[in-house]
């Protein structure tokens, strides 16, 4: 996939594509079926795909205070994209000047002049421009005069609800990391780098961990979690903890990964944490040894849960 940063960055490649638009932060289950429809469309037109989106959210530019949490970073997003069939995909910087654009200029500067799109698919419920004046009617009345086929997707529904951004950030924030999986077609998972942690693991409790510093902001809700791990393209199975240590009373968050039947050096690697089974709330215990009980205990039920999922 060609990943694309800014208007100049396009190339004739990508001219004359079929185009979808949108944040499409998690890409879950709504955006994939967006996405089904697009390669549709490519496909019939003998067109590429390109995806175009924005960094940063603009949530982030105008509502700071939110502190959206976002459920995948770009590079993360990219990935996904790419996993699900996109040929191109444009990051446009958002910022307070393109905020200001108006619907047809949006239309007649970046998807005529600067794009050519054959196509377009959006979501049924897509507004764009500024102060959201552009909407899907308004879409398919310009695709008619300026040659472009256009086509809204209706959102996917889970449990009789849409399926959302903002909702799997909800489920996820909960620690609801088995109904999060069932909105996305997939396990949550986040990346991150093996760091030097407090030295506990394998001297004081005799279960060595990873402790992850992770660029991920929709972090599960703190708790012990069964998780699969890949180390490069190996996947093994794990037990993850994420929260402040309450027996040791840590002040600092931190995210911990005991990786089964692993041998090896892990400092300065990246790890995919793919969540599986949110098991319990972290808790103070007593002593160390009623700790290492129940970590014992969590690894058992971690392996039962994942040696039958």
């Amino acid at each position: 996939m060609d990943i694309l940063r800014g208007l100049d960055a396009v190339t004739q490649k990508q001219k004359g594509s079929a185009v979808t638009i949108g944040n499409f932060d998690g890409v879950h289950l709504g955006h994939q079926k967006i996405l089904a429809s697009l390669k549709e469309e490519a496909v019939s037109l003998g067109v590429p795909t390109l995806a175009l989106t924005f960094d940063p959210h603009p949530v982030k530019l105008f509502a700071p205070e939110r502190d959206l949490a976002l459920l995948t970073p770009p590079e993360a997003k990219a990935r996904l994209l790419e996993r699900y069939g996109i040929d191109a995909l444009l990051f446009i910087e958002f910022t307070r000047e393109f905020a200001r654009l108006g619907a047809d200029e949006f239309i007649e500067e970046i998807l005529v002049r600067r794009l050519g799109a054959r196509a377009v698919v959006v979501g049924n419920g897509y507004v764009f421009g500024r102060g959201k004046e552009g909407t899907t009617d308004l879409l398919r009345r310009r695709g008619r005069k300026h040659g472009f086929e256009v086509h809204v997707v209706r959102q996917a529904v889970v449990e009789g609800k849409p399926v959302s951004s903002t909702r799997v950030r909800h489920i996820v924030s909960n620690g609801n990391v088995a109904k999060a999986a069932r909105l996305l077609g997939r396990p949550y998972s986040m990346r991150g780098e093996v760091i030097t942690g407090a030295g506990r693991g394998t001297p004081i409790l005799k279960i060595p961990t990873a402790n992850i510093t992770t660029p991920y902001e929709a972090v599960p809700k703190d708790g012990v979690y069964a998780v699969r791990v890949m180390v490069g393209t190996d996947r093994y199975d794990g037990a993850a903890s994420l929260g402040s240590n309450p027996t040791f009373k840590d002040a600092k968050r931190s995210y911990e990964v005991h990786i089964f039947d692993y041998e090896g050096d892990l400092r300065g690697r990246e790890l995919k944490i793919i969540f599986i089974e949110r098991l319990r709330d972290q808790k103070a215990f007593g002593s160390i040894s009623e700790l290492k009980a129940q970590i014992t205990d969590d690894i058992a039920r971690c392996r039962d849960i994942l040696g039958s999922s």
